[in-house]
């Protein structure tokens, strides 16, 4: 790893050492009452310096929201600044970890928002594997570049001595800098957010296949089947007959959603109709 890069607190000079390093991410908020004091000045010496400069919040038990809004309204962004959010303390929850990060995402389009947390937070604490644009793990193993976690990573703090050190997971500072959304104007604009994509409607339903409707052609149940997991066919193999391959694969369906079988039906395999509507939800209600 040839990019390095170290954070700062106020526990750290404003004049720390810049020597050897490609960016710095600098702390400015935790909760809703407390501000870094050496922030701005620390801030100086990284963009003095041409640094790739993040800046991070340390997040507490309480308003999300609140506390997203307090960090932001710190901060004159300029392209290229990274936003980080910092999980460390237990009283936090996962749900309230994402839903910072998703915050600040709509909130600053055009800027990386990432998490930073531990090792064990990733690996016991964390239930979604959700890190916003990247992960930056802590991992104190002697290892620069190796954290040990499957996950894909962006950054790896791997020591904090004499001072909290990184490296960031990029070929160079100009992949780092392309990555982080740096203008090489002068005007120092954050790039244009990607267009959203449109909202996705499912299909309709297939004629007969409606909440409340009689059951639908085999040909459609084939289709549903097929698009949900439960029957392995090709076009070329669809038939209009309720074959023994189809009623093996409603059997799948059924022993998984027992509450979809139609009443009243004792010799076969048949789906009830609030069950068609489900099975084609399954196969076709989702990108």
């Amino acid at each position: 790893m040839t990019v390095r890069g170290v954070d700062v607190a106020s526990y750290q000079a404003t004049d720390y050492s810049i020597r050897g390093l490609d960016f710095a991410f600098i702390k400015i908020t935790e909760g809703t009452t407390y501000t870094n004091p050496k922030w701005v000045a620390e801030r100086k010496t990284a963009r003095d310096a041409g640094l790739v400069t993040g800046f991070y919040h340390f997040i507490r038990p309480g308003n999300v929201t609140k506390q997203a809004d307090y960090f932001l309204s710190k901060i004159t962004l300029r392209a290229g600044d990274i936003l980080a959010l910092d999980w460390e303390d237990p009283g936090v929850t996962c749900a309230q970890k994402d839903a910072w990060i998703r915050y600040v995402q709509k909130k600053t389009p055009g800027h990386r928002v990432i998490l930073y947390c531990n090792y064990d937070y990733w690996t016991n604490r964390d239930t979604t594997s959700f890190a916003g644009d990247g992960l930056w793990i802590a991992r104190y193993n002697g290892k620069p570049g190796q954290p040990g976690i499957k996950a894909a990573w962006r950054f790896h703090q791997y020591t904090s001595t004499p001072i909290d050190t990184n490296v960031g997971n990029f070929t160079d500072k100009a992949a780092l800098r392309t990555w982080a959304g740096a203008s090489s104007s002068a005007t120092g604009s954050a790039p244009k957010p990607t267009p959203p994509k449109p909202a996705y409607v499912p299909p309709a339903f297939p004629a007969g296949l409606a909440p409340g409707k009689s059951k639908p052609s085999a040909m459609a149940l084939q289709k549903a089947l097929r698009g949900s997991g439960f029957l392995t066919i090709t076009d070329a193999d669809l038939s209009a007959n309720y074959g023994p391959r189809t009623q093996a694969a409603v059997a799948k369906y059924l022993e998984k959603y027992p509450q979809y079988k139609a009443k009243g039906v004792k010799h076969d395999v048949a789906i009830g109709p609030k069950g068609w509507a489900h099975l084609h939800r399954l196969a076709y209600g989702k990108k």
